[in-house]
């Protein structure tokens, strides 16, 4: 029996083929490892951006020149500031007078209406003369009789006093006589007396207006009947006008005689009418804790008009020419007002005096540390400090 062996090359082609697959099969896992890592990562970071957060020791990054916008800054001028009250009230016309009948009779013509402007002493109404003239020839006709009587107590006493020299008559007869004439001449006087009040009388049916001013108001039409003391006009000088404003008790140590007054009125919006405190009323008014405050306005144009409701401020505290600092801009450092002011393109902590505020405003005056002109933050910038470079953003800055 013969016994066979296989061949021994051809063992080797299976060795070969087991050494080099491993190695692909290596390389094949690796290329889809590193396929899906890539996929995995975000899309569209900045290739620098890793780099600047990768470390958590380096910080975020430094700044060199901070951007402002133009309502981060504002520019110091110098202007008075003023510290106003409001206030609100009524106009009324300083003078003003309802004429009235002195007299009695009917109205034969009013030669003036309502809007229509008078002179002082013109006439404006005119009443029946007829009974005046009457009264008046009735005290003219007594005002006779008592100088007729009169004569005659006269030529009594002429003879008396002749006889009396004669002593054909006692003295009591004669003392009768002078006593006859001393009643007469007092019958005159009072018959004069009487015919001057009838005369003014008749000169009453004729009315004149006692101001210069505007008729406000007619309260007799022609053919109507007059009493004495009844209201036939009343006139108005627009002239000069009275601002009545109430005022609370508290606010009144703050207001002087002379204090400038700045007001508006319906109709006239885009105009700012003035006046100054002429007094100050000396009790509160009943019903509140509010005093009246009595304003002048002249009125040269006759713009305003009695009864128009006015609402404005009394200046109670002004200062001069002085630079003002928004009060928004004020920061306090070691309990000292700064001001954050930007030279030369950096920020400097300003050390300001202050005087006068204006909370309404939003200003306060600058006494000593900054002058008109300067350029100051009024914003809170985050970041900003002193020793920074800022600058303003393009048009912002013009702005």
């Amino acid at each position: 029996m013969k016994l066979e062996t296989l061949p021994l090359a051809q063992a080797k082609p299976t060795s070969t083929r087991n050494r080099w697959r491993a190695p692909v099969l290596v390389l094949l896992a690796a290329a889809i490892a590193a396929g899906g890592w890539a996929y995995m990562q975000p899309k569209g970071k900045p290739a620098g951006a890793q780099a600047a957060t990768a470390g958590p020791d380096k910080g975020p990054p430094k700044i060199d020149v901070y951007e402002l916008a133009g309502t981060d800054v504002a520019a110091i001028e110098a202007r008075e500031l003023s510290v106003r009250l409001p206030l609100s009230g009524s106009l009324e016309p300083l003078a003003q007078a309802t004429v009235k009948s002195k007299v009695s009779g009917v109205v034969t013509d009013t030669s003036v209406q309502e809007g229509v402007s008078v002179a002082a002493g013109q006439v404006i109404a005119h009443l029946d003369p007829a009974d005046q003239r009457a009264r008046l020839a009735q005290q003219q006709a007594a005002l006779d009789e008592a100088n007729a009587r009169l004569a005659l107590a006269a030529k009594n006493k002429a003879n008396s006093d002749a006889l009396l020299k004669q002593n054909y008559i006692s003295q009591s007869a004669h003392d009768t006589t002078d006593n006859n004439v001393a009643l007469a001449q007092a019958s005159v006087d009072a018959a004069k007396a009487q015919v001057a009040l009838a005369r003014i009388a008749l000169a009453d049916t004729v009315i004149h207006a006692p101001l210069a001013g505007v008729v406000s108001k007619r309260h007799l039409q022609a053919g109507e009947k007059a009493a004495p003391d009844m209201p036939v006009f009343t006139i108005v000088n627009l002239r000069q006008l009275t601002l009545q404003a109430q005022v609370p008790a508290s606010d009144i140590p703050r207001i002087k005689v002379g204090h400038e007054v700045q007001f508006r009125v319906d109709g006239y919006r885009e105009r700012v009418f003035s006046g100054k405190v002429a007094r100050i009323s000396p009790t509160t008014e009943a019903g509140s804790r509010s005093m009246l405050v009595y304003i002048s306005v002249d009125n040269a144009d006759a713009a305003l008009r009695g009864g128009m409701f006015a609402k404005g401020s009394i200046t109670t505290e002004k200062s001069g020419v002085m630079p003002l600092v928004p009060l928004a801009a004020l920061r306090r450092d070691n309990n000292v007002d700064v001001v954050y002011a930007i030279e030369a393109g950096k920020v400097v902590a300003r050390p300001v005096k202050l005087g006068l505020r204006n909370e309404d405003e939003g200003f306060a005056e600058v006494t000593a540390g900054l002058a008109a002109g300067a350029s100051v933050i009024v914003a809170k910038v985050e970041g900003v400090k002193p020793g920074n470079k800022v600058k303003l953003a393009g048009a912002a800055a013009k702005g």
